[in-house]
């Protein structure tokens, strides 16, 4: 008889530092895998009406000062205002806090120079559809973060999606260009599918709906299907067919795969200027 394996416990208290559309969207995976409202503090100055109304709702504390260090703090601030919160940030902090950052650009030396009580620190680069509960997270620890913390992290991070853990910091600016980036990409094909169905005579609404919804069910087949990308390609497309005609295209010498390599790279690039 197999047993089901119950998931990790949640790291609390749980401090959330900045609830923006990411931080919200954590924080209501947390309630809704059975996190105790009243293990939790949001801080943010500006709290939306939304999360103003789920904290006095559901008893969640806002705004209040640290009277403890905290079990985990996630940090989902803007990374601009990092130096200025750190000093608040850091009464939160003791021995065994895990310090989780969304903060894009912070390497985890960052985070400790600014928060120099920090021990065990993980950061994550989630993406958009984390929001759904159908995210690309990459994440990496410090030394510190050991069996425990780990499992303290992938507890915040399980209604999220998928979580890759990394062994090198340095992958992280490849993970935002390809995951954290990589949902515009996809939104980009949409549009440029719609747009050409309209060049090729369709009406803008009906194109708009059939690009769409290509490009989602063929996301879900792909999440379905066990097969590898490039075999439900080949699978698709019949020799000296439609699809075959279309693929000549955009496969060759300087578009599609070029392109994406470019864009890659370039998205890559970037996330290495803004660290610091």
């Amino acid at each position: 008889m197999t047993q089901d394996h119950a998931p990790p416990p949640f790291p609390t208290p749980l401090v959330l530092a900045g609830a923006g559309k990411m931080g919200a969207a954590l924080l209501r995976g947390w309630l809704a895998g059975g996190l105790d409202p009243a293990a939790v503090t949001v801080i943010d100055p500006q709290p939306s009406p939304e999360i103003a109304v789920l904290c006095a709702e559901r008893g969640l504390r806002l705004n209040t000062e640290a009277a403890a260090p905290a079990g985990a703090l996630v940090l989902g601030i803007k990374p601009q205002v990092l130096d200025e919160a750190a000093p608040a940030l850091s009464a939160w902090i003791g021995p065994e806090t895990l310090v989780v950052s969304i903060l894009a650009g912070k390497t985890i030396a960052d985070l400790k120079r600014r928060l120099p009580s920090a021990r065990a620190v993980v950061r994550v680069m989630p993406n958009l559809p984390a929001s759904i509960g159908r995210g690309a997270t990459g994440a990496v620890g410090s030394p510190e973060v050991r069996e425990s913390a780990r499992a303290g992290a992938e507890a915040l991070l399980a209604s999220s999606g998928l979580i890759a853990w990394l062994d090198d910091e340095a992958l992280i600016d490849a993970v935002t260009a390809v995951s954290g980036s990589g949902p515009a990409y996809v939104f980009l094909l949409a549009e440029a599918l719609a747009e050409a169905g309209v060049a090729a005579g369709l009406p803008p609404d009906l194109s708009a709906q059939l690009a769409r919804a290509t490009v989602a069910g063929a996301g879900a087949l792909l999440d379905a299907d066990p097969r590898e990308a490039e075999q439900l390609r080949r699978d698709v497309t019949s020799p000296g067919g439609t699809t075959a005609a279309a693929l000549a295209v955009l496969m060759r010498e300087g578009a599609l795969p070029d392109l994406m390599q470019e864009a890659v790279a370039a998205a890559k690039r970037r996330a290495g200027e803004l660290s610091g």
